[in-house]
């Protein structure tokens, strides 16, 4: 077999993976209602609300933030009269942040969302103002879903748009699919582990070009492309915890697979990933410092997605989330469910070696991500949700949570919940901050939540979580997010998450019907 064959077919099936249940594009977004959401006003204030910007700087308050049309005008101390407003949110008592910035995502598809407006909703219920769509689907969807979006036609997050080039066998090729691809919409690449002299041109002509890189680096070209190879090329960002095992080892130059192993099977591929922890030099070490400090010197940047793989670590846990019941669709649960088919489905015969293999590994790679973060290495979050059982908006959550069992402060949590996404997708055109952190003249784009996030992120799901009424004894919830503002339009999360628990609802009941036929 020539080398470019098995480069095409290797690349055919990354792909097939990277964008299994979004071969045909999702439902677009309704138009948004009259009554989704109020605003944008010539001049709305949150008023008496601690402030926690984003920056990583100490919460401060009370304070009053004036809205005009979708940008802050400015940010002061809360007095005792009620402001001259057209629109007033009297949020005393309760905290505000930037909008949160999810660098990897996917709308999942029909197979999985019918419509797309489920994903919108529980990502905005969840405070997700901006999605890095690595796809968000098939590119011409999303560039209109990502324009209707910024004219607020519909109710969603704001959307960029990054693609994955399709299977590429020569540099030249590689930069002509690069040139053409601001001009067909895209904001960026989503790439794969391409070989060497492939990485080199896409990389280079993407510089010319001013779009954004992130790399799924995959086991099938991991080998000839790790993270610190890619990132000597110039990718941005290094997403999931490919490649950084691999430029780790110890003892082998690729990863030593079990003699039976059969990578189409991903059960093998899943389990057997996480053997790699005690393969490489350990936490650390001379070479691990190396690691990282050519890492820093380089701006890579880490997303590392540790929600998405984390039911490997707990499955019963994953399986059995008290949010799925009202908030999964029945659709997005059966493509979860242990499949040969279905990308991400690998629970074939899960066991308790593999969830303590998991569990190492994540014992590793968190002080991976938590070293690289001391040493000043900038970290994003990414959720990745739709697949092995991550419902969207509340495996967002998950990820702020496991950041802080890394090791992270929750204000640096939510530096890389905002601030340092929007870093991210502003530095390759050379932009100016727009959103990511709570300050005069920057997009309007605030999550107000009753409870101190700092204390407590649980209390950011859509869910709340559970809380004991000291005064009465009786057992209550959190309210989680209160309003999701996105330039400058105030939806009542409330009224997000009702339509999306009507949605799942509705789908059950379809299926109640059909079954009865």
């Amino acid at each position: 077999m020539s080398r470019c064959t098995l480069s095409r077919i290797t690349g055919a099936l990354f792909l097939a993976l990277a964008v299994a249940g979004l071969a045909a594009a999702q439902t677009p977004a309704p138009d948004r209602r009259p009554d989704e959401g109020v605003g944008p006003f010539e001049k709305l204030v949150i008023r008496g609300v601690t402030l926690i910007d984003g920056s990583g700087a100490p919460p401060r308050g009370p304070v009053d933030i004036i809205v005009e049309g979708n940008r802050i005008a400015g940010i002061r101390r809360s007095r005792a009269e009620s402001p001259t407003a057209d629109h007033v949110v009297d949020a005393r008592g309760m905290y505000v942040l930037p909008g949160f910035i999810d660098m990897h995502a996917h709308a999942g598809g029909t197979q999985k969302a019918p419509n797309v407006e489920y994903v919108y909703k529980l990502w905005l219920g969840h405070g997700v103002t901006t999605v890095r769509g690595v796809p968000l689907g098939p590119n011409q969807w999303v560039v209109e879903e990502k324009r209707r979006s910024a004219a607020n036609e519909i109710v969603a997050p704001r959307i960029f748009n990054f693609q994955i080039p399709s299977a590429l066998d020569s540099p030249e090729e590689a930069r002509e699919w690069v040139r053409n691809a601001p001009g067909r919409g895209i904001d960026g690449l989503k790439l794969r582990a391409f070989r060497p002299e492939i990485m080199e041109a896409i990389l280079d002509e993407s510089k010319n070009h001013g779009l954004g890189s992130t790399a799924h680096l995959d086991q099938g070209g991991v080998a000839q492309m790790n993270a610190l190879d890619a990132a000597r090329l110039g990718l941005d960002t290094v997403t999931h915890y490919y490649g950084h095992f691999e430029a780790l080892l110890a003892d082998h130059g690729v990863q030593p697979w079990p003699v039976d192993h059969n990578h189409d099977n991903e059960q093998h591929r899943f389990g057997q990933v996480a053997r790699l922890w005690d393969k490489i030099h350990p936490p650390g070490s001379k070479e691990w410092k190396a690691y990282l400090k050519e890492q820093l010197a380089l701006d890579t940047i880490f997303d590392p997605t540790m929600t998405i793989y984390a039911a490997g670590r707990d499955l019963m846990r994953a399986r059995t989330a008290e949010w799925h019941d009202e908030y999964t669709l029945p659709s997005l649960m059966e493509f979860f469910q242990p499949s040969h088919a279905a990308h991400g489905s690998f629970f074939f015969y899960w066991t308790t070696w593999d969830e303590v293999a998991w569990r190492n590994f994540y014992r590793v790679w968190m002080q991976l991500i938590n070293d690289y973060k001391k040493m000043g290495g900038r970290v994003t979050t990414g959720a990745d949700a739709g697949f092995i059982f991550k419902t969207f908006g509340f495996g967002y959550i998950e990820e702020l949570e496991l950041l802080q069992e890394a090791g992270f402060h929750p204000l640096e949590v939510i530096q890389a919940a905002t601030i340092n996404g929007a870093r991210t997708l502003h530095e390759p055109k050379g932009e100016a901050l727009q959103f990511g952190v709570v300050r005069e003249g920057l997009l309007a784009d605030l999550i107000v939540v009753k409870e101190n996030p700092l204390e407590n992120l649980k209390v950011l799901y859509a869910t709340g979580c559970l809380k004991l009424d000291e005064a009465t004894g009786e057992v209550g919830r959190t309210e989680g997010i209160v309003w999701t503002i996105k330039d400058g339009i105030v939806y009542d999360t409330k009224q997000l998450l009702a339509d999306v628990r009507e949605m799942v609802a509705e789908q059950k009941r379809e299926r109640a019907t059909e079954g009865g036929e």
